[in-house]
């Protein structure tokens, strides 16, 4: 039993410092704060209404839509917090924006990567739930995701998203000195083959969150790097952060046909049009 001294949270969050209503819409979540103005460029316009550490919040809109972005910093442990607290002061949908290694041959440079569901290859989500419990992305969002990608002309790949808590022995990389974890050439040997699509280090703990808090989440991320290939470049940045924008956009359009259509769940007998 711990009293009320051990909860930080009050009416401002402890470490993204917003209350009740400072955020509108879905919310971004890059990890960079840097990225958080080339995320809002794309949008009609926007305001800052916070910044703590490495948690800066936007809020503004797109294509008249309102929407947020909150960076989380590196990390599971990190954006766990940024989730947290944003869904106490009401965030219901989050969307991972960021950058990613891709592990399959297909995916180019630049190419963006839809996480349908992710492997939780890090601590963070293990200490909210048993480590067989599987970090989906919600279907509404996935489909916004696509639905945007499709419309600006970005080339997409849909598929499963691993999550490490380190960029380099993780992801099965040299270490200082070229030193070598444990079983990694097995382990990124073992995801390629079962079609796992990309490294990265956050979605598996905000889609674990998400479905555990029952709100909505998925995630977009720009191929920098190809492991199989050995190309890297920072190309693309824009693509992920244009497309989860316009899906924030798509999503309240859906929201409005589920409640003019009086269902809760967004299905193919509905349309969204572009208007």
């Amino acid at each position: 039993m711990t009293g009320d001294s051990e909860d930080p949270n009050d009416e401002v969050q402890y470490h993204i410092e917003l209350a009740d209503g400072d955020v509108d819409g879905p919310v971004l979540l890059p990890g960079d704060p840097d990225r958080i103005k080339v995320i809002a460029d794309y949008w009609d316009g926007y305001e800052e209404q916070a910044r703590h550490r490495e948690y800066r919040t936007l809020g503004g809109s797109y294509d008249g839509e309102p929407v947020s972005v909150t960076s989380t910093g590196i990390g599971s442990p990190s954006t766990a917090i940024a989730v947290e607290e944003l869904a106490r002061v009401g965030a219901e949908t989050f969307i991972r924006v960021g950058s990613c290694g891709a592990i399959q041959e297909e995916v180019d440079i630049g190419d963006l990567v839809i996480t349908t569901s992710a492997v939780r290859q890090e601590g963070t989500s293990d200490e909210y739930v048993r480590e067989d419990y599987p970090a989906a992305a919600h279907d509404e969002v996935v489909t916004a995701l696509v639905t945007a990608a499709e419309r600006l002309g970005y080339d997409y790949h849909l598929g499963v998203t691993c999550s490490t808590d380190s960029f380099y022995a993780g992801q099965s990389r040299p270490g200082f000195e070229e030193f070598r974890a444990a079983g990694a050439e097995d382990r990124i040997e073992a995801l390629q083959e079962a079609g796992v699509l990309n490294f990265e280090m956050e979605a598996s703990a905000i889609l674990t969150l998400a479905n555990i808090y029952g709100l909505r989440a998925g995630a977009v991320c720009t191929a920098y790097a190809n492991r199989v290939t050995g190309e890297f470049r920072t190309e693309g940045e824009g693509k992920a952060a244009e497309t989860a924008s316009l899906a924030a956009a798509i999503l309240a359009k859906m929201d409005r046909e589920k409640a003019e259509a009086g269902v809760d769940h967004w299905h193919a007998g509905l349309s969204i049009s572009e208007e």
